[in-house]
């Protein structure tokens, strides 16, 4: 079989460091792109609690010395086979020998730089494995393209492999000083320019990764035509128009297999499409015991579990939280970020003891409760990239309120009284009128409507948010810019 081989580049994967859902994309997309016949293996930094945890599973393969400007730097590489597949990590105390994934921006810029340049180093004879193409994720590994074309292919190295770039998250971009940036990377001037990797006179990882790979890809159709306007466009829009012809939406899935209700051992009952009413019953019931939250299985409970940044809509939510409780509906948030946000989301739970509950800390097992026990899962998010929770959610039979945006506007189809068609509820402004009232108006439905809300949670439980569709769309990128043509499944 003429598999295709791809190496997939990044700074997050489940279950080895995770920070946001790029760890759980690259976690999982790898083992459904071997269903389509890829030989896909995945490469990232050897963090310190990587190295503590897998101690006795890593296979040292080399080492080299790695020169950035006036610094000679040790690079090692490992590999650890996992359920299956092969994952290499670049090791360097300095650099990863850390507790945190990330750290100050400024290290964070140096750290990367010498991530993807050891990646590169790695290709071929050190790691037994030569990849038809290379697959970027996000400004930690957007300059690799560029590294390619600036120091190998020239020197008759890799002249074979391909580049795919993908988008997770535009508004993080990678850009740092030129003189740095040019040190660290040993960047000839040819390509410090306006029309290379610079951006306003600075390099931009993002850029460059729109620049010079062979196919660019984001995480959803909406927001891949999104960021080609000035609003979501972060300052690149002009870029990513001006190479509109290589640039494609890939919707995320989801791994079905932890995010089913019929098998999750994290909830208190376990139910599936055709008897979600009992199981979330009692799901809701354990919930509002243990958050302290009024036994109420009349009111609407409305869910969130987010970051705690101003991108995903928290301002909104903020200012109807009261009126939210005026009307009879519960609301229980679990999330951390902004210090403030933490603080007005505890402030609300103590005014309205009994009606609303903030946990201000990651817990996945409760994060699976909460998903089991809505009944609305608010979204209101400025912008949204793709987005997972809106589809785990949808398969956990709580239905999302979301903002029309990205992922979101690609997975959530509002609900038409008219129809009967729909599984979720959708508002267009970012403006927290239109999402309390998209919110009432779904507790109106599921007051007053049964029959539609059980269509609702129905479509939703049994949409397919599966990898295997998006794993093929992938595979067919891949394929086209090796020239290995169709993959073999």
């Amino acid at each position: 079989m003429n598999r295709i081989k791809v190496l997939v580049v990044s700074s997050e994967m489940t279950p080895f460091a995770k920070v946001g859902g790029l760890a759980d994309v690259v976690g999982t997309l790898p083992r459904y792109l071997a269903a389509q016949g890829c030989d896909a293996r995945v490469i990232l930094p050897l963090y310190k609690k990587i190295k503590e945890r897998y101690a006795e599973q890593l296979v040292f393969l080399r080492w080299n010395m790695l020169k950035m400007g006036w610094r000679t730097l040790y690079s090692g590489l490992f590999r650890l086979d996992c359920e299956g597949m092969t994952v290499y990590f670049i090791d360097n105390e300095f650099y990863f020998g850390h507790d945190a994934v990330y750290l100050d921006y400024s290290f964070d810029m140096e750290r990367f730089s010498f991530f993807q340049r050891a990646v590169l180093e790695s290709m071929g004879v050190p790691m037994d494995f030569e990849p038809d193409v290379v697959h970027c994720n996000d400004w930690q590994a957007g300059m690799i393209p560029c590294l390619l074309d600036a120091h190998y292919r020239s020197s008759g190295y890799h002249k074979k492999v391909k580049t795919v770039f993908t988008i997770h998250n535009l508004k993080y971009q990678g850009i740092h000083g030129i003189e740095t940036i040019a040190d660290l990377m040993d960047m000839p001037p040819f390509y410090m320019t306006e029309e290379q990797i610079l951006k306003d006179g600075v390099p931009n990882f993002i850029k460059a990764g729109i620049v010079f790979a062979d196919a660019v890809t984001t995480v959803s159709p909406s927001y891949a035509a999104e960021i080609m306007t000035p609003e979501y466009g972060e300052g690149l829009d002009g870029i990513l128009r001006q190479y509109a012809y290589k640039v494609s939406g890939i919707l995320n899935g989801i791994d079905t297999e932890e995010f089913d209700p019929q098998t999750d051992p994290l909830i208190p009952r376990r139910y599936g499409p055709d008897n979600w009413q009992t199981g979330k019953a009692v799901c809701k019931q354990h919930l509002q015991t243990e958050l302290g939250l009024d036994e109420d299985p009349s009111a609407p409970l409305a869910v969130l579990i987010s970051r705690l940044v101003d991108q995903k809509g928290i301002e909104l939510l903020v200012h109807t939280l009261d009126r939210l409780v005026g009307a009879g509906i519960q609301v229980a948030i679990q999330g951390t970020g902004d210090p403030f946000y933490e603080w007005l989301l505890a402030e609300a739970a103590t005014r309205h003891k009994g009606r609303i509950a903030a946990v201000a800390a990651y817990d996945n097992a409760l994060a699976h409760r909460i998903y089991a026990a809505g009944d609305l899962f608010l979204m209101p998010s400025l912008f949204e990239p793709c987005g997972l929770s809106q589809m785990i959610a949808m398969r956990y039979g709580t239905v999302p309120v979301v903002r029309e945006t990205g992922g979101l506007r690609d997975t959530v189809l509002p609900y038409n009284r008219f129809t009967g068609t729909g599984n979720g509820f959708s508002f267009a402004g970012a403006d927290e009128e239109e999402l309390l009232a998209t919110v009432l108006a779904a507790c109106d439905v599921f007051r007053d409507a049964p029959d539609a809300w059980n269509g609702l949670v129905s479509a939703g439980m049994r949409a397919d948010f599966t990898w295997d569709r998006s794993a093929a769309l992938y595979a067919g990128v891949f394929a086209e810019v090796s020239g290995k043509g169709p993959v073999p499944v």
